[in-house]
């Protein structure tokens, strides 16, 4: 049941919403002793999206992962990650980015206090995650090279250096990312029909597969989803069934050309009866247009991949108007202005005039 303006009620924030790790405790690899590093993240909204469920002749609901603490879904394994780290004695995390794990790891590793540091490829990171990483206080180094280079030095950094990985390499990552399908449920008040969601290094499909499953088997839920992942055509290895060398994409989170949870997502698309496909840039952004002008949520580009996937692939067979698909919406559109800017009109100057202003909205 949703309110008159699409909310599920139950997915507003509440004031007594206690972060991941309180709210799930049952379910997490976390102790009565395990210190937890928390920013309040998930409890995020899950929004109808009614010309969306028009357009695809089924309901379909958005979370909205861009509205956790740094804008984005790696919050949610970022407390399991650096609670974790803090339990076992670590002062000092670090991690490969392509933007969105290096703000979190940078918010949560202050917020503990530790020491991070964070790999970027050179030249291939929006600002605006590039800002949080430092303004966090994150020592950020861009190498002259792509994420996989990235990730490759920062696992040897893990296995000969002092630091702990918080890439979703690290097991607790995956373990606080599968709340977000709790929570759909919980929203929901069973799972849906299908899941939709962007894939780059592939951790968070594998994690809401793990995620459905554990309460399934709980027995909060009757079934499972078919999970549906959706990579950047120009960054598409698991579609491709090969790494890609050189990976291209405006979708900068998910410019991945070997994704760390290969396996787990290609057993989580098997496994549901699902799969994963690739969608153009232009697909990307039509999407991304879409979203932001006709259901006003602005989120990033890479976010914009999973409803591109269900508008360009529509329902897989079975599927219909009773059904109920969630598109995961991975992180907030303020993370990568440019394209934001590069999509739109830019602003007229007019007179500081009545009249001009009149003349130029059409309205003289």
């Amino acid at each position: 049941m949703s309110t008159s303006d699409g909310l599920c009620p139950c997915s507003i924030r509440s004031l007594r919403w206690r972060g991941v790790i309180e709210e799930y405790r049952d379910f997490l690899p976390v102790s009565s002793t395990t210190p937890v590093v928390s920013l309040l993240e998930g409890g995020t909204p899950l929004i109808e999206a009614p010309r969306l469920s028009a357009r695809i002749g089924a309901r379909v609901m958005l979370k909205i992962e861009g509205a956790n603490p740094t804008g984005s879904f790696k919050d949610r394994g970022m407390t399991m990650a650096i609670s974790k780290a803090v339990e076992e004695g670590a002062r000092a995390v670090v991690c490969a980015s392509t933007g969105n794990t290096s703000a979190s790891a940078a918010a949560f590793a202050g917020r503990a206090g530790l020491t991070s540091a964070v790999l970027i490829p050179e030249g291939y990171i929006a600002l605006g995650k590039l800002a949080q990483a430092l303004i966090h206080g994150s020592r950020v180094l861009q190498l002259r090279g792509n994420f996989d280079q990235a990730l490759t030095i920062v696992r040897e950094l893990g296995e000969k250096a002092p630091v702990t990985v918080v890439n979703s390499v690290n097991p607790y990552r995956i373990e606080g990312q599968k709340s977000g399908a709790f929570e759909i449920v919980d929203q929901l008040g069973e799972a849906p029909d299908l899941h939709c969601i962007p894939v780059g290094n592939a951790g968070n499909i594998t994690a809401y597969w793990k995620g459905y499953q554990e309460f399934k088997e709980a027995g909060r839920s009757t079934r499972l989803p078919r999970m549906h992942g959706f990579q950047a055509a120009g960054a598409a290895p698991i579609v491709a069934g090969h790494p890609i060398e050189h990976p291209d994409t405006v979708a900068t989170a998910i410019r991945i050309g070997n994704p760390a949870s290969w396996e787990g997502a290609t057993s989580a698309a098997s496994e549901s009866g699902g799969g994963i496909a690739a969608v153009t840039d232009e697909q990307i952004l039509e999407a991304y247009r879409f979203l932001a002008q006709e259901e006003s949520i602005f989120c990033e580009p890479a976010s914009a991949a999973s409803v591109a996937g269900l508008m360009t692939y529509g329902l897989p067979d079975g599927l219909g108007p009773g059904s109920t698909v969630v598109c995961v919406l991975t992180g907030h559109g303020l993370k990568d202005p440019d394209i934001a800017i590069s999509q739109i009109q830019v602003p007229t100057v007019v007179d500081a005039d009545l009249s001009a202003v009149l003349e130029e909205l059409g309205l003289s």
